[in-house]
């Protein structure tokens, strides 16, 4: 089989993980042919580093290289025009989360690759974070019976507006960025969501939207689980980037620790065991670690199932159920009452 010839709009912050986990997939089938970013500066700059062709307009990108699959990694508000544009163009596009601005775009972007038998799929990496995988194949597994409560975590205060500084004017930011994550683990976890209520906040007075949101999940399978999300935490030590689950079930259950380790209870007894991380050279500072790995590890099935011709496991059918509940969540920190997901 001929190499996937790859090209990457956007040339960013994180799409640099996106970048190296490409490269780091060159012996699986990966080829990087092109960049692109509307800064010509970091487009050379992605280009240099990645040896690839680079260009500053997507439409030109696409006509010119023809790429097999394309990665878009911009800014939300940017994600449906350029879905549009490249679902056109490419046999398969991968989309950033968050998916859409707003569901109704998610749902657009669904319909125009259904209509042109396009390949889509959702970059949503936090289910593939190795400590994340490796209690979701247990809970598969059966070792603690069907899911009955779950308690996702996400709290730091690390200053993610050093890097990411438009965060400061969004609308709407803590569930659309970083709850979205939670989110889709809870449906990984329990299953879909009959209804959800949600509480915001806005801690940070330098901000538009919340940085903090605190949402009651209650799933389809009868079980509930608690998401807590927020950049605005003053707890030491601050675990960024890691996500703390805990998972309960009628044989026992499983706790996601820092560190990657894991603890399992069973019949009375627990037994801990680590999450042992084999990091790419590209991975320098391993505070970064278990959300880089979690990218390549996404790149990795994502690539895979294109290949394959098989949907992925977050395709975009599949994360349009999760833009579904992040808006729903806000739906329901209007007005303070329980909202149904719908699509």
């Amino acid at each position: 089989m001929t190499d996937t010839r790859i090209a990457v709009i956007g040339c960013g912050f994180y799409a640099q993980n996106h970048l190296a986990s490409w490269r780091s997939l060159a012996g699986e089938g990966a080829a990087l042919a092109a960049v692109c970013d509307i800064d010509p500066a970091r487009a050379q700059a992605a280009s240099a580093r990645f040896d690839a062709l680079w260009f500053t307009d997507p439409a030109t990108m696409l006509a010119t290289v023809r790429p097999d699959l394309v990665d878009i990694v911009t800014r939300v508000e940017t994600h449906r025009a350029l879905a549009l544009l490249a679902i056109k163009q490419a046999p398969g596009v991968i989309v950033q989360k968050p998916f859409a601005p707003r569901l109704a775009d998610a749902a657009a972007i669904v319909n125009a690759a259904a209509r042109r038998g396009t390949w889509l799929a959702v970059h949503e990496n936090f289910r593939w974070q190795p400590p994340l995988r490796r209690a979701i194949a247990m809970i598969d597994q059966g070792q603690i019976g069907p899911p009955s409560f779950a308690r996702i975590q996400f709290r730091t205060g690390f200053d993610v507006y050093a890097t990411q500084p438009y965060f400061l004017t969004e609308p709407q930011l803590c569930i659309a960025d970083l709850g979205v994550h939670m989110l889709d683990l809870a449906r990984r976890l329990l299953g879909e969501v009959a209804h959800l209520s949600a509480e915001t906040q806005r801690r940070n007075p330098r901000l538009v939207g919340e940085d903090t949101a605190t949402m009651l999940l209650r799933h389809a399978s009868g079980g509930v689980s608690v998401v807590e999300a927020t950049y605005e935490s003053r707890r030491l030590p601050d675990l960024f980037p890691e996500t703390l689950v805990e998972v309960e079930g009628p044989d026992g259950a499983l706790v996601v620790m820092a560190g990657g380790q894991i603890a399992l209870t069973r019949a009375g007894r627990m037994r801990r065991s680590g999450t042992r991380l084999v990091l790419p050279h590209w991975i320098t500072d391993p505070k970064w670690a278990v959300s880089q790995l979690g990218a390549l590890e996404c790149c990795r099935h994502l690539l895979a199932a294109f290949r394959a011709g098989r949907p992925a496991e977050t395709s975009g059918q599949d994360n349009l159920r999760t833009a579904a509940l992040v808006d729903a969540a806000y739906r329901a920190a209007a007005s303070h009452r329980a909202m149904v997901p719908t699509m």
